[in-house]
């Protein structure tokens, strides 16, 4: 059974920063996508950043140079550093891993997801 629990949500000031971890198990493949999906209120969930099995990443411009995305797979763990936050990054946050496309809205596995919330 695959399980992928994403944690460090919180909430920050505008300019703050957060990191967000994905651990995942029982992922059956090695090939594989994984990515960061964000929903604000009244907004449909967008890809945010994602990271291939050859560690190529593509990022959504809106946040490019302020987000990171990384994973350490001996930790079996995916990761989003997020610096420079705005308040329009405020959203519920999920990871996401697909056997075959980044960022595709209909992805194989899902977090239960983990709230950012930005003040100005």
């Amino acid at each position: 059974q695959v399980q992928l629990v994403d944690t460090g949500g919180g909430s920050v000031q505008a300019g703050g920063s957060l990191r967000l971890s994905c651990t995942t198990s029982g992922l059956t493949r090695s090939s594989n996508c994984m990515g960061w999906f964000r929903q604000a209120p009244g907004k449909e969930r967008e890809g945010v950043a994602a990271i291939d099995s050859d560690n190529s990443t593509r990022i959504l411009d809106s946040v490019k140079g302020r987000f990171t995305v990384s994973k350490d797979n001996a930790k079996n763990t995916l990761y989003l550093q997020m610096d420079s936050l705005k308040p329009e990054d405020t959203g519920m946050y999920y990871c996401a891993v697909d056997y075959f496309t980044c960022l595709a809205s209909d992805q194989n596995f899902w977090g239960q997801g983990t709230q950012v919330t930005v003040s100005s």
